[in-house]
């Protein structure tokens, strides 16, 4: 596993105590996950929506291989390849995906900029090839260039620039190593929907009130989406006002009490999150060729647009 380093000096970190330090720098072990970044930062909606759902997009809790799959598909290859390599997931959340990857061999290295790595802690528990920090993923606590694989899903699009996101993601990837990234893409669905203006309000709450509101939306909608769940046109037409999230045609084989749980928590992301950032395929092409990446695939899939780049040897 790699060493923590200093997200500003780079220098070299050593535990004393609950505490990491070098030099006159000091970052606090709390629950034993070293904290490089305060917990009251604008993904604060982020830390109390994965602490509340902390299971319910786990393959592992829903019985499923949605996660599996779509890491996969992003990877390019089956999660066995990833054994024995060093691997960044940035943006953890309550670990999805960390699971997987930590199943799969991988020496994983979890950061969040949220309280999230708290569940995240909690779903992985204790392994020897496993480490996670609440951290920036603009300033990684790791030596850059050391990674074969860096993993970065459902996140850029909330960072004040995912440019610069991608900048940092791409300096933490050794040569011949890969980035793995998707983002939010325009579509006819988003620009027409009512629930961005629910967002205009919602964001700028507090995290703990907005997702009260989130939850009472959700209970007054849900069950008119449940039961004209088979027919498609009432599906559209329902979706333009309900701010709901729901996935009945992409997971059919997920129970109701599953397809709430889901709608509740993408909900609360969906309404609640500071940035939304949106980027086409082009974009994100023309983003990982100026930083000399090679074997570039880009393509409209999952939440938007998903792409994968190797760095040159």
């Amino acid at each position: 596993m790699l060493p923590f380093v200093s997200p500003t000096s780079g220098h070299l970190l050593h535990q004393e105590g609950d505490v990491l330090l070098c030099e006159d720098e000091r970052y606090p072990i709390i629950n034993g996950i070293p904290r490089f970044v305060d917990s009251k930062n604008y993904a604060a909606s982020f830390g109390l929506q994965w602490k509340t759902h902390t299971k319910t997009q786990l393959d592992s809790y829903l019985g499923t291989h949605i996660s599996r799959e779509r890491l996969e598909r992003c990877l390019g290859t089956p999660l066995a390849e990833l054994a024995g390599k060093t691997v960044l997931e940035a943006g953890c959340g309550a670990g999805r995906f960390t699971e997987l990857l930590v199943a799969a061999g991988a020496k994983v290295h979890a950061i969040d900029l949220s309280v999230a790595v708290e569940a995240n802690r909690e779903n992985i528990g204790g392994h020897e090839h496993y480490v996670v920090a609440q951290a920036s993923l603009l300033t990684p606590p790791f030596p850059p260039g050391a990674f074969d694989a860096v993993i970065c899903l459902g996140v850029l699009q909330h960072l004040p620039s995912p440019e610069d996101g991608i900048r940092a993601l791409w300096s933490m990837v050794k040569p011949g190593g890969w980035l793995i990234i998707d983002h939010y893409t325009w579509s006819l669905s988003y620009v027409t929907k009512l629930s961005n203006l629910y967002r205009l309000v919602l964001r700028r709450m507090a995290a703990e009130k907005a997702k009260r509101i989130t939850d009472w939306l959700v209970d007054l909608f849900f069950p008119i989406h449940w039961a004209l769940r088979k027919i498609y046109p009432a599906q559209m037409l329902l979706s333009r006002v309900s701010p709901c999230l729901v996935y009945f045609r992409l997971y059919p084989h997920l129970t109701k009490e599953q397809h709430y749980e889901w709608t509740r928590l993408d909900t609360f992301d969906h309404l609640t999150d500071y940035y939304k950032h949106m980027r086409t395929s082009g974009e994100i092409n023309a983003c990982l060729r100026s930083l000399g990446a090679i074997n570039i695939a880009v393509w409209r899939g999952g939440n938007g647009i998903e792409a994968r780049a190797q760095k040159p040897q």
